[in-house]
């Protein structure tokens, strides 16, 4: 099972980034070319039967398999990064992280309106992330079709924050 693999493979990092958090690094999946394109082909086929107009990949993990989502899917594909990484005119939307805040932002030409955007990252913990993610795609004038991701922090309940925008929530891996 995906789940499985997914589970076996993935590092857990104590105390980063700060004392008390279990780091979920999935960078030791990336060694693995064939599990890889095992992740993006259930992924993609979990949406097959939505319609999406563009993958909204969140810095810097969601670009790893956001980017070959929407080659798989054969739609654009939007980075949203973390403040002052993007060269050109931007919107921005704080919040707040289980470690302190942050600040995302994502061009302004991003999404056309009435586009229906995936929002991927490797990891839903509390969701404030991609909440603020959602809000950037929003205020854009698109829509949250639906959320993937690798891993899912059951216990963290994120699931509930992303529900207000979008019934669509998809992980491959829970804990």
């Amino acid at each position: 099972m995906l789940s499985d693999k997914i589970k076996q493979i993935i590092r857990d990092v104590p105390n980063f980034p700060k004392p008390g958090i279990i780091f979920k690094d999935i960078t030791p999946i990336l060694k693995n070319a064939e599990l890889c394109k095992e992740i993006t082909a259930a992924l993609a086929e979990q949406l097959t039967e939505l319609k999406i107009d563009a993958v909204a990949g969140i810095e810097s993990r969601g670009f790893l398999f956001g980017l070959a989502l929407a080659q798989q899917l054969n739609v654009p594909f939007v980075p949203i990064r973390k403040a002052g990484k993007l060269p050109y005119k931007t919107i921005q939307q704080s919040y707040d992280l289980e470690y302190g805040s942050a600040t995302l932002e994502v061009h302004e030409d991003a999404f056309e309106s009435g586009q229906r955007v995936l929002i991927h990252d490797d990891l839903l913990a509390t969701g404030g992330t991609v909440v603020a993610a959602s809000n950037l795609v929003h205020k854009l004038g698109a829509s949250v079709a639906a959320y993937s991701f690798l891993i899912n922090l059951d216990f963290l309940n994120g699931k509930h924050r992303l529900s207000t925008y979008a019934d669509k929530i998809f992980a491959l891996a829970s804990y």
